[in-house]
């Protein structure tokens, strides 16, 4: 089986094995295998199978306390995509087993020997250290970045200006594409021949289409390709064509395709104007009544999102490739003025991560003509069709339609009528379901309401909640004693299932 990707990666970059090597306090040796692996994370395991507990782009620590087949153990360690493995000499081995030093050579997995003196977790926080040095370093150049940026576009000829300096930034050639395919303006070095229509090409793939992809990605005779969408409804798409991929090209080049979207935009007549101003007074947390006169009757179309890649400007980033600028991170969904509640606002560098990493939600308002798709790393909540009076409902809509995404680990839920749970009063229903659900606390809560999206897969859950699968076994059954419940019953199923989404 071959190594797989990683199925999640923390809100940092990876840190370079040799990066880690190169710590002499650490006291670390390559004995087998390439120095340039990627390490997303650092797992300790004395399992002679760790198979079921890797997720992939580990830095993997042992032992050895049950070394009995080293080249099997070695084989089950690549299957599952870790990243290297340390190995300590001490206490059961005085010495790293030749057949674990074949194994790996043989397999190409990186083996360090970690001395007696070194803890396996100060191996971890040197990990640690190393990712939040990165994670700096990435964060300095993008606001670099995003200054050069903001300095080209206020140019006399901004267009060309933005191109520049994103090409310089990223050290290729960035091209705009008109909508047949005509190069509109670039910069940057040339491109050979079968590459700029390698480029070309890749443009073509994205666009407004409804059901097409906002980005694209590629390459060509050496060169890392990269196409994105324009929110300015004209059909305009950037291409770019770089060396290698470091992290923060993409968020630099999100902020390119979002002035680049604002200065290519067509004229906008004195109605959209209007509708404008209003979105900007919703998001800015006005009354729905005192700005649906200048937005006009709708319908609109709510929009609840969290994720993002966590770096500044993801979320301007989704606005521009679901067709607007104006974003809200201003809360975490639910409640509010119609589609900016929570005390929002218009900013182009709001991020989607905050400062513990954890995921900040996003809120747009669509003309419901505007397609609605899947986004990489978002969750989104569609509401339905909604007149500017209905926006508050319409934002209520997306929120719940944000957490069934959520539970059932999808990317994009629109919402749906309410069935029979629309026949109960509201504020009926809700009390009942805190009462049923108040034995239960957090993570029994989640564990549920996932299990049950995912009609009772104890393995899909594990994998859903990055937890080991005889976890999900005894939260569940802690929920079983707890509510006095017989969860193999489909009917007590449902009425939890509807009481979680009460919550």
């Amino acid at each position: 089986m071959a190594a797989q990707e990683p199925t999640s990666t923390p809100p940092a970059p990876p840190v370079s094995l040799a990066a880690l090597l190169n710590r002499r306090d650490l006291g670390l040796r390559l004995l087998a295998g390439p120095a340039d692996a990627a390490i997303h994370w650092v797992h300790t395991s004395e399992m002679a199978d760790p198979y079921p507990y890797l997720l992939g782009g580990e830095l993997l620590m042992t032992a050895g306390v049950q070394l009995d087949h080293p080249a099997h153990y070695v084989e089950r360690v690549v299957e599952a995509g870790a990243a290297a493995l340390g190995f300590g000499v001490a206490p059961v081995y005085d010495t790293v087993p030749e057949a674990l030093v074949a194994a790996c050579e043989r397999h190409g997995l990186p083996l360090l020997e970690v001395p007696p003196q070194t803890p396996f977790t100060a191996v971890a926080r040197a990990v640690w250290r190393l990712m939040a040095e990165a994670r700096h370093r990435e964060l300095r150049r993008v606001t670099e970045a995003q200054q050069s940026l903001a300095a080209a576009a206020a140019r006399p000829a901004p267009v060309p200006a933005v191109l520049g300096a994103l090409a310089s930034r990223l050290g290729g050639r960035a091209v705009l594409y008109a909508a047949d395919g005509t190069p509109y303006a670039a910069a940057g070095r040339e491109l050979p021949g079968l590459v700029s229509r390698a480029l070309k090409d890749l443009a073509g793939v994205v666009g407004p289409r409804p059901g097409g992809p906002a980005t694209a990605s590629g390459e060509g005779d050496g060169l890392r390709l990269a196409a994105y969408a324009l929110g300015g409804g004209d059909g305009l798409t950037l291409g770019v064509a770089t060396e290698s991929r470091e992290p923060g090209d993409h968020t630099i080049a999100g902020v390119a395709v979002v002035l680049l979207s604002l200065l290519t935009a067509p004229h906008r007549g004195a109605d959209v104007s209007g509708r404008d101003t209003a979105l900007v007074r919703l998001l800015l947390g006005a009354e729905v009544e005192e700005a649906a006169r200048a937005l006009g009757p709708g319908p609109w179309t709510v929009v609840h999102a969290r994720g993002g890649d966590g770096t500044p400007f993801a979320a301007p980033s989704l606005g521009a490739a679901l067709g607007t600028a104006l974003v809200d991170a201003g809360g975490s969904g639910g409640g509010g003025n119609g589609g900016g509640g929570g005390g929002g606002r218009a900013d182009v560098e709001a991020g989607s991560r905050g400062p513990d990493g954890t995921p900040v939600s996003v809120r747009l308002l669509l003309p419901a003509s505007s397609p609605v798709t899947a986004q990489p790393g978002w969750t989104l909540g569609v509401s339905a069709p909604v007149e500017a009076g209905d926006l508050a409902a319409g934002d209520a809509q997306a929120a719940r339609a944000l957490r069934r995404a959520e539970a059932s680990r999808t990317d994009l839920v629109r919402h749906r009528p309410a069935g029979f749970g629309g026949l109960m009063d509201g504020a009926e229903a809700t009390a009942y379901a805190r009462t049923l659900l108040a034995p239960l606390h957090e993570p029994l809560t989640e564990t549920l309401r996932t299990w049950l999206s995912l009609h009772g897969s104890w393995d899909r859950t594990a994998v859903a909640l990055d937890i080991h699968r005889n976890t999900v076994r005894q939260r569940i059954a802690r929920c079983a004693t707890l509510l006095g419940a017989d969860l193999d019953d489909p009917d007590v199923r449902m009425e939890l299932w509807f009481a979680l989404g009460r919550l």
